[in-house]
């Protein structure tokens, strides 16, 4: 699971921007990337999201303990498509018994890990550096979400770091119990299932809880509530969006000038 929460230094610039304008243009920078499968426009924004890592007090470290579960998929993605891709198109590079691999084959593959990787980074980068409460109150005052669908967000994502505990108490008690699945790989994915199985039990019934506590408080009364901490959008936080969409369209143009550009329809 990777890991969400502030991590960043509170005094570095981008990490101070407003918690919408990051969302905002997380959201820009990554979703015009799926508008091609080469692997230039992927590497060129992935390039950018480390180069601003440090803007967004963020250590490179860091980073990689936190998203190892995102790396972990971008190599099964990679060896997955090598193996068994049926389109082998292209000069051949290595063939080694079963395993033959073509320059297509390489390509496609490296553009849906590079892909991968660029979508993803922004939203890790954006909720490792900014505070539930200051992300739901910026939702309520700056993108005029309603407040019950703001609140309910915070409430799901306070509880995410919980379910860590819950796995560990789970295979705690169970290990207590005398139920160890030893060295069997069968008997430990058996394991594994009933236990992902326990805590999205114990997950439902813990949100339903809670749902019922925060009406019983009136959190969905119609009532106009106010804030407590203001969340100012300011220009540059709109220059934020600007510059996240310039360079998104600056890699797209680069993919396209150097004759890579692969549309993901047609």
């Amino acid at each position: 699971m990777i890991d969400v929460g502030s991590v960043a230094a509170p005094g570095a610039p981008l990490a101070r921007r407003n918690p919408v304008a990051k969302l905002a243009a997380a959201l820009v920078f990554s979703f015009t990337l799926i508008a091609t499968l080469d692997p230039v426009a992927p590497a060129l924004a992935l390039a950018v999201e480390l180069a601003v890592l440090p803007l967004f007090g963020i250590r490179y470290r860091v980073l990689a303990r936190r998203a190892w579960p995102l790396l972990a998929s971008a190599g099964g993605i990679l060896v997955t498509l090598v193996l068994f891709a049926a389109d082998r198109s292209g000069p051949v590079l290595l063939d080694v018994g079963p395993l033959v691999v073509t320059s297509g084959v390489l390509l496609t593959a490296l553009g849906l890990v590079l892909r991968l990787l660029a979508v993803a980074l922004p939203g890790i980068i954006v909720f490792a550096t900014t505070d539930p409460t200051d992300l739901a109150d910026a939702l309520v005052q700056n993108a005029k979400a309603p407040a019950r669908f703001a609140i309910g967000a915070l409430a799901a994502f306070r509880l995410v770091p919980l379910l860590e505990q819950e796995w560990q108490m789970i295979s705690m008690a169970r290990r207590a119990r005398g139920v160890d699945a030893g060295r069997n790989p069968l008997s430990k994915l058996r394991l594994f299932a009933s236990t992902a199985f326990a805590l999205l039990v114990g997950a439902i019934r813990r949100g339903t809880r809670l749902a019922v506590a925060m009406d019983a408080r009136g959190f969905d009364a119609g009532t106009p509530r106010t804030v407590a901490r203001r969340q100012d959008f300011t220009r540059a936080d709109a220059l934020l969006i600007a510059g996240a969409a310039a360079l998104a369209g600056a890699a797209l143009t680069v993919s396209v000038l150097l004759g890579t550009f692969r549309p993901l329809t047609g």
